[in-house]
């Protein structure tokens, strides 16, 4: 009878990895555990997640985040690892300095005799006095071998009267001109959803046929022919050019300051590189229609990761 028990199957562990560079378990025998929360300036990574995908989500360059994460392959990321997205505080860490191990020595000529200390090893006597200033004391204040000879101060020294300051007439306060009295007018008011230290300009010459909403599009799609020139909305540098993006085709990212990205998709050709330091209204790429429908350029402008509404930044046709 034992021979012809059957044995429950064993739970197997298998480690998979997905298209996207992202390694996970699965095994049905271990429970669900609670999401990890990650640290300020943290991002655990998720199941489908890629760093670039990260990247963009966090405003930051994908080879930042694998500097800062001491990744040594970009392209490998782990679900549940957790990933710096925010630069390190710099500056140097201070410790508090403590006494111990610190030895303290009196000071005391060569060959002079020992110093008494008190129980905590400060020196009391002998005290040191005042001597009044003549010629007599400093003469003998020269030679240190010789016997300092105390003048008699008189306890009670001369008062001499002191000098009063001399008065001066009230000065008679200055005419306030008109144009002082007028308060600091306030400076003109941004534009709504602006940003008045970029200069942004239309990525393509096509007409809009997709606008921005926050559940669906995270940009607006330009209509156009495979080949038209798709250029650079603002100056910045290049912080990706390649289809690790799924989803997006053909991908340019740029980076304009420490707040604003700008990314161009579904191109046919990529004209720029990683690194590359762009200006406004310079050719990028080559609008196409990869990993889309159609022919088009979708375009996203995303503050501090957050996509934002092209719309309020772009200059009115």
């Amino acid at each position: 009878m034992a021979g012809c028990a059957t044995k429950a199957p064993v739970p197997v562990s298998e480690r998979t990895r997905s298209g996207n560079g992202v390694q996970g378990k699965s095994d049905a025998s271990v429970p669900a555990q609670p999401a990890a929360v990650a640290r300020p300036g943290y991002y655990i990574v998720k199941p489908g997640d890629t760093l670039i995908r990260i990247a963009l989500d966090h405003g930051q360059n994908y080879r930042d985040i694998a500097a800062w994460s001491g990744l040594e392959n970009a392209n490998l990321i782990e679900v549940g690892q957790e990933l710096r997205v925010r630069p390190p505080e710099s500056g140097a860490v201070s410790r508090p300095v403590t006494s111990s191990g610190v030895e303290v020595r009196p000071v005391a000529p060569a060959g002079s005799a020992p110093v008494a200390l008190g129980s905590d090893g400060v020196r009391r006597e002998p005290r040191g006095g005042k001597v009044a200033y003549s010629e007599q004391a400093w003469a003998q204040a020269q030679k240190p071998e010789a016997p300092v000879v105390l003048a008699k101060v008189d306890p009670k020294p001369e008062a001499k009267p002191e000098a009063k300051p001399e008065t001066k007439p009230d000065a008679k306060p200055e005419p306030v001109k008109p144009e002082a009295r007028d308060e600091k007018k306030p400076e003109p008011a941004k534009p709504a959803g602006g940003d008045d230290k970029i200069d942004w300009a239309w990525p393509a010459s096509g007409k809009v046929i997709a606008g921005f909403n926050e559940t669906s599009s995270k940009g607006v799609d330009l209509s156009g022919k495979p080949g038209d020139p798709v250029l650079a909305a603002a100056g910045g540098r290049v912080v990706y050019a390649g289809t690790g993006l799924r989803g997006y085709g053909k991908l340019v990212i740029v980076k304009h300051d420490n707040s604003y990205l700008s990314a161009y998709a579904h191109n046919q050709n990529l004209l720029v590189k990683e690194g590359q330091a762009v200006s406004r209204g310079q050719k990028i790429a080559e609008l196409g229609d990869t990993d889309s429908d159609r022919p088009k350029l979708h375009f996203e402008i995303r503050r501090q990761g957050k996509p934002v509404d092209p719309g309020k930044y772009l200059p009115p046709r």
